[in-house]
């Protein structure tokens, strides 16, 4: 099924530690224990989904973890550890995908869907927003990984639950099918990495998307679409006359009540940023065109520059949908190598999952942990908030992790996660083929 274009209704303390003769320097910040121990909060307080606002020339949709929305008290320690495991099934879904658009290697299509989500019961995503086709309301995962957006619509033979109502089109002004020899139709293939396809109505055009988690949603195309890659299909492209092709993010913490922002819109008053936007350029990959790709020329811990041979080159995505950053091998063995010189005395823990430096915390109220910078080409940087540094595996800290891993294949393709883009205003200018940081404390207000 398909629309038209569719209308929107829609403290941290940074420390310098010097000792007394002046030697071994570095910069740290506060990470406290007790504040994410808080999260069990969530779940408790049913759900408010997100609002959504109008200032100037841009449309602001209030952006919420979505675990708020449980309707029944969340056991994080389970909810942390299954997080990690989806993430993971989703970058491989990722890194099968570009190597079958970038090589001639036969690849399964069973590996190569990307995991769309919408809706907050799906568990591959994280971060949602409220917009309206036409009177309804409607809950989305927003996903700069994906192209194509889409929402569960009747007649619907195998919907999963959702919270809100399914999108009727009977009652929809604006909604007409897309049909099966549109361009819109043929751009499912870069979008999806499925073919749209010809059904018994050869005036609809239709899908089927998988998911790395085994589901699947099959449907007719939505136009109107919430995914905010950079191909056709996209939201951003579908508004460029509207909004010029920028929108920007600051994604929240998982604390109860915490809110971030999603603005449609290069309006940068409405922003709260507390530093100087700092841009980088976009890389240009013809064939990876959909993925935003930018050249990380650095890194630092506590204040110390990492070396390694693979800066500056192959280029690294940043993801809204995927949580934990993945670093080449070299990269992140200099990172490790140098956090743990600086975070010393503290009991190790085991990994688990993807996560291999982890600590037992136990008895902490907060710990100072060495800051993490990235430095990415024209000077750009992108300063880590505390609470993108270390991942809670168990609620009582015996076990906490370095958030960050290294790819497990020298051939894949690095990715900045969501989990180091928190409290952090990122925006995405496609028009000018560039992409921003600043620091800022995600509110709506």
């Amino acid at each position: 099924m398909a629309t038209a274009m569719l209308p929107f209704f829609l403290s941290l303390v940074s420390l310098c530690l010097i000792n007394a003769n002046g030697v071994n320097s570095f910069e740290k910040k506060m990470f406290n224990m007790q504040m994410l121990q808080k999260k069990q909060q969530l779940g408790t307080q049913g759900c408010l989904l997100p609002e959504s606002k109008r200032e100037y020339n841009s449309i602001i949709l209030e952006m919420k973890d979505r675990g708020h929305c449980s309707e029944k008290k969340i056991d994080w320690t389970k909810r942390l550890q299954k997080q990690l495991i989806l993430d993971e099934l989703r970058v491989r879904s990722i890194q099968n995908r570009i190597r079958k658009i970038s090589s001639s290697h036969n690849v399964e299509a069973s590996q190569t869907q990307i995991p769309l989500a919408s809706g907050v019961n799906l568990q591959t995503l994280n971060y949602i927003v409220t917009m309206g086709l036409d009177k309804q309301n409607m809950t989305v995962i927003v996903d700069t990984g994906s192209d194509l957006t889409w929402v569960q619509c009747e007649p619907c033979m195998s919907c999963y639950n959702q919270q809100g109502p399914v999108f009727k089109p009977s009652t929809s002004s604006s909604y007409q099918s897309v049909s099966c020899n549109s361009s819109t139709c043929q751009s499912l293939r870069l979008a999806t990495g499925n073919t749209g396809a010809c059904g018994r109505n050869p005036s609809t055009c239709n899908y089927e998307v998988n998911y790395g988690d085994g589901s699947y949603t099959n449907g007719d195309l939505v136009s109107g679409l919430m995914g905010l890659g950079r191909s056709k299909l996209s939201l951003v492209s579908q508004t460029i006359a509207t909004f010029g092709g920028v929108f920007s993010y600051c994604l929240p913490t998982t604390e109860a009540a915490a809110s971030g922002s999603l603005v449609m819109g290069n309006e940068s008053s409405v922003f709260n940023n507390v530093t100087p936007i700092s841009y980088t350029r976009m890389l240009t990959n013809p064939q990876l065109s959909s993925f935003y790709i930018l050249n990380l020329t650095g890194m630092d811990v506590g204040g110390v520059a990492l070396l390694a041979p693979s800066f500056g080159s192959g280029g690294i995505m940043i993801d809204s949908g995927t949580v934990i950053t993945r670093l080449p091998s070299s990269v992140y063995k200099a990172l490790k190598a140098e956090f743990l010189k600086q975070f010393s005395g503290f009991p190790p823990a085991p990994g688990f999952s993807i996560l291999d430096t982890c600590f037992n915390l136990t008895g902490y109220d907060e710990v100072s942990i060495p800051t993490i910078n990235m430095h990415f080409e024209d000077n750009a940087e992108l300063n880590v908030d505390a609470t993108g540094i270390f991942y809670m595996v168990k609620e009582d800290a015996s076990q906490v992790c370095l958030a960050i891993s290294s790819l497990s294949d020298p051939y894949d393709t690095a990715i900045i996660g969501n989990y180091q883009q928190r409290n952090q205003r990122v925006i995405y200018d496609t028009k000018q083929s560039k992409v921003g940081f600043a620091v800022e404390q995600c509110s709506f207000s």
